[in-house]
């Protein structure tokens, strides 16, 4: 008997446009001890599984037929307080969006101890020694402290991790883990997916793993599903599947993984997803895009970051001696010159996230200067001042659910920039510069048309994307703009970001724990831990000749992929020069 089995589950979306079958008769099981692998493009219906699992469909989803068993009981069709009872104490699910998974309202201590008493029978005491060893456990430091802290008060990866503890603490039978390693850094996501596999193999837990990241997929699953278009189109072993891949989405799918060993001048596209697809090809020297903005007679570096300083209060009092401090970045120093591409990477919590809203005047420095074209902005009072350099300098936020509002059509989200910044004549040139937009970051103009819960995570990036490059900035600061994107969306997307960089002398910020994607992007890394800047490196003698021990052990810990045969990486490399070529 499985732990888990579906049985031909059809998940179905009605509106009064027809009905979208977002899963069509799926069937699959997880062993007691077991890890699935389940990969496949945004939108291909992978998060859509785990949320009907534990009833979670967002309305009007609904199972349109096929049954879910959990220990050969059937949990599909159960009542609400029924399915209650399952939730958390015998299927934990650690959900794709930290932010909006935990409540704002409540401490993590709050939260973690609220789900152990509601699901076991410990103590409230126990509760909350058993919440400090799991924040431990997750590489939460000084959990005694953090424990009292609200979700806002903790980056990206930092959130990540208490969704996780959260997910664990009650000892479940089954974890479904939605994207559980994309806001963490090589090191935190190597300890949690050690603690995740360590509890499937001593404890017999089952895990369905829904990611994008073909080395952690490679490195921890001992089987494998592919999905695409809401199909189940290849499940076997790992090694089988992504050594010797039989349908063809597999095939292109794997062809498209970012290479760790060498640096490219494109990333592969997916040749099997259709041409309607695809970003749209960019003529950028006739495009809206590439018409020519103001430029300044200034010879240096385009961006100058001198000796920043910012620290957050963690402890107010009226007495300064009694004030407590957390200190994000600790006199960081760097710059990028025009049409240059600087990495950011270390650990959450590093304080990379932070020096990027430091540069776009999101927070104020305690100490130090952002220059931009030789001028100080630190020094610039009033907002009239700041507005001609906050159109230059866009940024693509880390999480795409909570940087687009929801009450706002997709249109909007990405005019709304164009109007503010008067850079268009009238409305009808507006609604053609957005339709252009998302047809060039593979959305098509339709999307315009509806909101961003309509969209999956991979796809609201794509918007963030399309809103931030409206202005045509010449400084774009990417934060993470590939952790919700799967390979196939991703190297879509990271090849548009070059075309941009290549013909617009687009300058960027490019900050992500992808080292791969890194090693692809970047002419320059800096290496930040706990809120310094350790190492500032060319790319490939950072990868090649590491100085500093911390930068020698983020590599040493980048997931290796097991992928292709020799002959399949033959076929990858010959699909990467067809797709160069005709590009």
């Amino acid at each position: 008997m499985s732990l888990l089995e579906v049985r031909n589950l059809r998940i179905e979306y009605p509106s009064r446009y027809g009905v979208m079958a977002a899963v069509k008769d799926l069937s699959f099981s997880i062993e007691k001890g077991e890890i699935l692998g389940v990969v496949g493009e945004s939108g291909a219906g992978k998060s859509t599984i785990g949320n009907a699992i534990i009833d979670l469909l967002s309305p009007p989803g609904r199972i349109a037929r096929g049954d879910v068993f959990l220990n050969g009981e059937k949990i599909s069709g159960l009542s609400p307080d029924a399915i209650r009872e399952i939730r958390g104490a015998k299927i934990g699910f650690i959900f794709q969006d930290p932010m909006t998974s935990l409540n704002p309202l409540f401490t993590v201590e709050q939260q973690l101890v609220e789900t152990m008493l509601a699901n076991t029978e410990l103590k409230p005491d126990e509760a909350y020694e058993k919440a400090l060893e799991l924040m431990e456990a997750v590489g939460i430091p000084q959990p005694e402290l953090r424990i009292k802290q609200y979700p806002h008060q903790f980056s990206g990866g930092m959130r990540q991790r208490v969704v996780i503890a959260i997910a664990l603490c009650c000892d479940p039978d089954l974890i479904i883990a939605d994207e559980p390693t994309t806001a963490l850094d090589v090191s935190i996501q190597d300890q949690i997916l050690q603690l995740i596999k360590k509890l499937c193999k001593e404890r017999q837990v089952g895990c369905m793993l829904v990611t994008h990241d073909m080395g952690v997929v490679s490195n921890i699953t001992d089987r494998v599903a592919v999905m695409y278009r809401g199909d189940l189109v290849e499940i076997g072993t790992t090694a089988q599947v992504l050594g010797a891949p039989k349908h063809p989405y597999t095939q292109s799918l794997i062809s498209a993984v970012p290479r760790s060993d060498v640096k490219l001048v494109r990333f592969p596209l997916v040749s099997y997803i259709e041409a309607a697809e695809q970003p749209a090809s960019i003529d950028l020297k006739n495009h809206w895009l590439g018409q020519q903005q103001e430029q300044r007679e200034y010879q240096g570096a385009l961006l100058q970051v001198k000796d920043v300083s910012l620290r957050f209060t963690t402890k107010d009092s009226m007495f300064p001696s009694r004030r407590e401090y957390v200190q994000a970045n600790n006199h960081v120093s760097f710059e990028i010159n025009e049409g240059e591409t600087f990495g950011l990477v270390g650990e959450s919590g590093s304080g990379k996230s932070t020096i990027a809203r430091v540069i776009t005047g999101l927070y104020p420095p305690n100490e130090g200067q952002i220059i931009f074209e030789g001028i100080d902005l630190t020094a610039l009072k009033s907002e009239k001042e700041r507005r001609p350099f906050r159109r230059q300098m866009q940024m693509v936020f880390q999480n795409p659910y909570s940087s687009l509002n929801p009450r706002m059509k997709v249109a909007d989200i990405i005019a709304e920039p164009i109007r503010f910044h008067h850079l268009a004549e009238n409305e009808r040139q507006i609604q053609d510069i957005v339709g252009d937009l998302l047809d060039h970051v593979g959305l098509g103009r339709q999307a315009g048309l509806k909101y961003p819960h309509e969209f999956s995570g991979g796809q609201r990036q794509r918007i963030s994307i399309a809103r931030a490059l409206a202005t045509r900035p010449r400084l774009l600061i990417c934060d993470e703009p590939t952790s919700a994107l799967d390979v196939s969306v991703q190297a879509q997307i990271l090849n548009l970001l070059k075309d941009l960089q290549q013909e617009l002398k687009l300058t960027m910020l490019f900050i992500s724990h992808d080292l791969p994607v890194i090693r692809q992007m970047c002419d320059r890394i800096g290496v930040m831990q706990k809120g310094t800047l350790l190492e500032v490196a060319k790319t490939e003698d950072l990868f090649l000749s590491p100085q500093h021990e911390y930068s020698r052990k983020l590599i040493s810990l980048m997931p290796e992929f097991k992928g292709m045969s020799r002959a399949g990486l033959q076929i990858a490399e010959e699909t990467a020069t067809v797709n160069q070529s005709s590009n």
